[in-house]
C-alpha cells in the first residue's frame, strides 16, 4: 500500500472498505465492485473470501501487505486471540489514533499530519504513522502546528468519540487510555477469516 500510488475508489470498493472521505462511497450508491461486471453475482471460494477480508482489513489501516504479515505473525505469538490482538495492535497505531481523536478527516490525512513532524508522544516528537502507542500515552500537537489541527477539527462534521481515547480538542491532546476491546471494534471484520488465510 505503502508504494500504491494509482486511483484507492477501485480497491476500496472492490473490498468494501470504507473512505470517510469519499461519501460517494459512503453512501447507497455503487458499493458493488468497480468495473463493467463488477455488479455480477457469483459465489466466490473460500480463499477468494479469506483474501478479501484480509485486504480489506489492511486496506482500511493502509499497511503495507509486509506490515500486515508482520501484525499477524506477532500477534500469534502473544496470548489472548489472535484475531482480537492483531487489530488491538493496529487501532494503537499512531497515525490511526490521530484520526480516531478527530485530528484528521480521512486516515490518510492522519498519516500525512505525523509524516510532517505534526504530532509529539509524550512530549517527544514522533514522525513515524506506525509507532504502537501504549496505555497511558499522550498524544498532542506541537505549538506551532495547533491552529492548521484545529481548523480540521473544525472542518469535521461526525461526533464520534471512543472509550479507549480521551480527547481534549481544546488543547489538541488525545490520552490512550487502553487498546479497545474486540466489541468496541469494526464489527464487519471477520478476522477468522485472515487467521485461515495465513494458517495454510
Amino acid at each position: 500500500m505503502a508504494k500504491y500510488n494509482g486511483p484507492t475508489n477501485k480497491l476500496f470498493r472492490n473490498y468494501g472498505v470504507k473512505d470517510l472521505s469519499n461519501r460517494k462511497l459512503t453512501s447507497s450508491m455503487r458499493q458493488n465492485a468497480s468495473g463493467q461486471h463488477g455488479a455480477l453475482r457469483k459465489k466466490p471460494s473460500d480463499y477468494a473470501l479469506q483474501l478479501k477480508e484480509k485486504q480489506k482489513i489492511r486496506l482500511t489501516y493502509l499497511v503495507s501487505e509486509k506490515q500486515f504479515a508482520r501484525y499477524y505473525r506477532n500477534a500469534s505469538r502473544k496470548t489472548g486471540v489472535t484475531g482480537t490482538v492483531m487489530l488491538q495492535t493496529l487501532e494503537s497505531r499512531l497515525d490511526n489514533v490521530v484520526f480516531r481523536g478527530g485530528f484528521a478527516i480521512t486516515r490518510r490525512q492522519a498519516r500525512q499530519i505525523v509524516n510532517h513532524g505534526h504530532v509529539l508522544v509524550n512530549d517527544k516528537k514522533v514522525d513515524i504513522p506506525s509507532y504502537i502507542l501504549k496505555e497511558g500515552d499522550v498524544v498532542t500537537i506541537k505549538e506551532a502546528s495547533k491552529n492548521y489541527i484545529k481548523s480540521v477539527v473544525d472542518s469535521i462534521d461526525m461526533a464520534l468519540s471512543y472509550a479507549w481515547l480521551t480527547v481534549d480538542n481544546k488543547d489538541c491532546k488525545i490520552t490512550f487510555d487502553r487498546v479497545p476491546n474486540r466489541e468496541e471494534m469494526d464489527p464487519e471484520f471477520k478476522e477468522q477469516l485472515v487467521i485461515e488465510y495465513y494458517s495454510k
